[in-house]
């Protein structure tokens, strides 16, 4: 059964090549909705290969994406009243963006796909329009060299394509330059909310049953006391990385997203030890300071995949230095909460 996007075919020198609606249907939108919240994400996908919009001919544009469905769909969108091809190469899934830093928008996957749909048998020029994005993993001068065929990169934003081609194939600074404002940060918290749905369901879950435990035995009066607290803790510094952070992510100080995350971290400890949720004394409040931090720290680095804010090596090196002091705050902390249940200190 064919996909629903799909609205015709196309008898071409190169085959037969199905034909694309541009606009998005309403289970389009749904998908779109459900994959921002992580709801089949992994599997979000369409079959690479050759497409087209409109009625291309040989003198068609050729545009080059992904096979991540959204990539995909922002693209063939852009290209409403525009009669074009669309070649759409195998990501594994994954945007263009993450795939040309994992090498899978690539050099030689793009040269292999250029000759498996006979490409130059379809159109008479010889030009690739790619995204700018996924510029990282396409070395042109040998696409140009293995090929034939010139790359030419394209606006940020598939949503500028109309103009690019308007203006000779040329972007002006507003359709190179890469921003990421609060809107386009809030559609990606989703994501890394329900990236951690089970540890955020049993974590808590374990946190709530030893709030039970005194130093003379286990209290089920106390669990329901002061375990609900607990789950209140660590849901807002679960929330401080995945949501705040990058919320705020342009004005919080610090380079780093885990002295980003730490930072949001550490407010919400002092706004809950305001409100009495971390306990009273030193005993009660230092473990709580070194989890929310670790969690928000951990949580908020995870962001930086979704940010166009970071470098492939600048994440490594931070994970390389960061994750150790994470995890050692958490098992500093978890051991020191546990002692409070025991110890009074």
């Amino acid at each position: 059964m064919e996909p629903a996007f799909i609205c015709g075919h196309l008898q071409t020198g190169a085959g037969i090549v199905p034909r694309v609606f541009t606009t998005w249907s309403r289970q389009d939108h749904l998908d779109a909705i459900k994959v921002r919240w992580a709801a089949g994400r992994m599997n979000y996908r369409v079959l690479p290969g050759l497409y087209a919009t409109g009625a291309p001919g040989r003198n068609s544009h050729v545009f080059v994406t992904g096979n991540y469905k959204l990539s995909f769909d922002h693209l063939r969108r852009a290209l409403n009243g525009i009669d074009a091809w669309m070649l759409v190469i195998d990501t594994r899934g994954i945007n263009v963006w993450c795939a040309a830093g994992k090498g899978t928008f690539g050099t030689t996957e793009l040269a292999n796909r250029i000759r498996l749909h006979h490409l130059d048998q379809l159109v008479d020029h010889r030009r690739l329009i790619l995204p700018q994005l996924g510029a990282t993993g396409v070395a042109a001068h040998e696409v140009k060299k293995m090929t034939g065929f010139t790359v030419v990169y394209g606006p940020v934003k598939a949503i500028d394509i109309r103009d690019f081609l308007e203006a000779g194939e040329k972007s002006c600074e507003s359709m190179r330059r890469v921003t990421f404002p609060m809107a386009e940060r809030l559609k990606l918290i989703p994501v890394d909310l329900f990236y951690g749905k089970y540890y955020l369901l049993i974590v808590p879950a374990v946190f709530f049953l030893l709030s039970g435990f005194t130093p003379s035995g286990y209290s089920f009066d106390l669990a329901l006391h002061s375990g609900w607290k607990t789950t209140v803790n660590l849901f807002a510094g679960y929330l401080s990385g995945c949501a705040l952070t990058p919320a705020l992510l342009p004005w919080i100080p610090f380079r780093s997203f885990s002295l980003k995350g730490l930072a949001t971290g550490w407010l919400v400890a002092i706004l809950l030890a305001s409100a009495g949720m971390l306990g009273s004394g030193v005993g009660d409040l230092f473990p709580w300071f070194l989890i929310l931090g670790g969690v928000s720290s951990f949580m908020a680095m995870n962001f930086t995949g979704s940010s166009t804010f970071t470098s492939l090596s600048g994440v490594q090196k931070e994970m390389k230095t960061a994750l150790p002091v994470q995890i050692s705050m958490v098992i500093v902390g978890l051991a020191g909460w546990i002692l409070t249940r025991f110890v009074d200190l």
